[in-house]
Formats: C-alpha cells, structure tokens, sequence
C-alpha cells in the first residue's frame, strides 16, 4: 500500500506524538508511585500501554515503519548517526554557550551513549550482511 505523501506524513506526526505521551505516562507513574499513590500510576500506565501498543504501533503499521531486519538496523544506524554527529553535538554546544552546563553536560553523555548504540547496530549488520570479495 502506498500512501499520500501528506498522509504518511502526518503518521509520523502522530507517531512521534504517542511515543512521547507514553514515555510521559510512564515518567508520571513512577512519580506517583514514588509519592505513593499507587492508583494514579496503574492510571498512567494503563494509559501508556494504549499509547503506545495500540495507537503507535497501528499508526506505525499503516506507515510501514518496520521493514526487514537488515533494513531496521540501516534506520537505527542512520537514526543513531544523526544523533551523535548533528542532534547531540549541536544540543550540547548550544547549552554550553547559554551558560547551562548541566544540560550541556547531559547532552554530551547521551551522545556517548548514542554513539556505543550506532556502533552496536553496525557490529550486528556488518555480521548480517555476507562480505564482498
């Protein structure tokens, strides 16, 4: 099935959209179950759990977002790249720049982390794919 442009568009909008509304949810059941109050929290991950199991991943599949496992880790690769080389970089600069060293430093050590993920994508991909000789 092949979608309009401005469809697909949208699905990833929409996508993007429940993904953070699930891991908000998850972040808010913990603080309410830090602060004991166990009902809230099955509240939001109850709520979480339809973000994300229902509505991401049938978005996901009208958008055709998961491809074969070689094509996944070339996504994940490609998605990891950009963290560590433009997103992260440019984020702590930035954050350094105005003075907030604190986020600055958080950037930096989530691009480190980034880049262990891109390298471990690319160690099973370069497994999966047969040498060229």
């Amino acid at each position: 099935m092949t979608l309009h442009e401005k469809t697909k568009a949208s699905l990833i909008t929409a996508m993007h959209g429940e993904a953070f509304a699930y891991a908000k949810y998850i972040a808010f059941a913990e603080h309410a179950r830090k602060n004991a109050n166990p009902e809230l929290a099955g509240l939001f991950e109850e709520t979480a759990k339809v973000e994300f199991f229902e509505h991401f991943a049938e978005e996901a599949q009208l958008a055709g977002l998961v491809g074969t496992d070689i094509e996944n880790l070339q996504d994940a690769i490609s998605g990891e790249n950009y963290e560590v080389e433009t997103m992260y970089k440019e984020f702590a600069e930035a954050a350094g720049k105005a003075g907030d060293a604190d986020a600055a430093a958080r950037f930096s050590e989530v691009r480190r982390d980034e880049a262990k993920h891109r390298a471990a994508f690319r160690s099973v991909l370069d497994r999966m794919q047969p040498t060229q000789e």
